[in-house]
């Protein structure tokens, strides 16, 4: 789909939105290691005797993707960090594996609230022409990297004429790997992958195969799957971070229904107090939060991450309540641009006053919505 020219972000009309959604609603968001099915919470959530629901509610339902990138999901489902801030309200969970499923899981009120990536965020805030969810918080910023075949690879100027892996068609890094080919002054056909590089899109769960068997040469891939690829020998040329100002970039948010945020505006409120108190329990507890994230994702799994592939993965994610808006706003700038999205319009996408509430409550300072938000 070729890119047209439009506006600005809160000038951009509802039927160019609409054009985008054949593509971005292949969407993943992340990397997406675990199940779809809805998984019993057997972590510390206890909720106590004399504990009352709030606003007479019985139960949240909260979504999230089993990997490292919605570690505050992990570590507060595992912790019971959210548990605490419900009270009587039972906080329920269910995984997924793609953007798309949560977005459609939403829509369903199979769930309320989610995490989730910024492209799904995109796709679906622009598919309800604004009234099906809204951005309520930020979760997670970095954790992207291009990995290569050092034997093949020795130079950005090398990845040229290279079998790239990206997650798949119009996802967060497959959007940041065009983006960034374009910067380099090379030409690659969006959406065939076509042209000076080979881009490969290729689900997360078998690119550790797709490296060892040659059939790439590397990959523009969220934690863990970077580290995987590092165990296999493959080394990192960059970190996406460094492409960005102050080396900050949204990689997961918080997302809610509109319909659930005007009907249970305190429930959303101790969801989001329960992520800054994760938030800050990781901060001041990295080894013993890494441990949480990965018995959660081991109970998702079967499986449990390795040191060599967790601890280096947990490191580049950095755990924050800002949503980054203006990065978000950029992310969609670069879809645009690489012929992916025509212009969306995303004004409304964010209502950061339940999140700002919690923070000045906690004596933290308030996030901006880039001018993208709720009126």
């Amino acid at each position: 789909m070729p890119a047209r020219r439009k506006p600005r972000a809160h000038r951009r009309g509802r039927t160019a939105a609409a054009a985008a959604l054949p593509l971005l609603a292949l969407t993943l968001s992340a990397c997406g290691y675990g199940s779809d099915s809805d998984k019993d919470d057997n972590g510390k959530a206890k909720i106590a005797a004399d504990a009352k629901k709030i606003e007479g509610l019985d139960q949240v339902k909260i979504g999230y993707f089993p990997n490292l990138t919605h570690g505050t999901a992990l570590v507060g489902d595992q912790e019971g960090l959210f548990q605490k801030e419900l009270g009587a309200t039972k906080a329920t969970y269910s995984q997924f594996n793609a953007g798309p499923s949560a977005i459609e899981a939403l829509n369903s009120k199979s769930i309320d609230i989610s995490w989730i990536g910024p492209s799904p965020a995109i796709n679906g805030y622009t598919k309800s022409d604004g009234k099906n969810l809204r951005i309520i918080g930020g979760s997670a910023s970095g954790g992207v990297k291009l990995v290569v075949n050092p034997k093949k690879i020795k130079s950005l100027d090398d990845v040229k004429g290279k079998k790239i892996a990206t997650p798949q068609l119009g996802n967060t890094q497959d959007v940041a790997f065009l983006n960034w080919i374009k910067t380099k002054g090379w030409k690659v056909d969006a959406e065939s992958g076509k042209g000076d590089v080979s881009v490969v899109r290729t689900d997360n769960k078998i690119t550790p195969d797709a490296y060892k068997s040659g059939s790439i040469d590397g990959a523009w891939v969220p934690e863990p799957t970077a580290s995987k690829l590092v165990s296999e020998g493959a080394k990192v040329l960059l970190d996406e971070a460094d492409l960005w100002p102050d080396k900050k970039f949204v990689i997961t948010n918080i997302i809610v229904r509109q319909e659930f945020l005007k009907e249970h505006p305190k429930v959303v409120e101790a969801v989001l107090r329960g992520a800054v108190k994760t938030n800050q329990f990781i901060e001041d507890n990295p080894e013993k939060a890494k441990a949480a994230a990965n018995a959660k994702l081991k109970q998702h799994s079967g499986k449990a991450l390795p040191a060599n592939i967790i601890d280096p993965a947990w490191k580049s994610i950095q755990f924050i309540n800002d949503p980054l808006a203006a990065t978000l706003d950029t992310e969609a700038e670069h879809a645009v641009k690489a012929g992916l999205l025509e212009q969306p319009d995303l004004k409304g996408i964010y209502d950061l006053g339940p999140l700002n509430k919690v923070l000045e409550a906690a004596g933290e300072p308030a996030v901006e919505d880039a001018g993208l938000g709720v009126k």
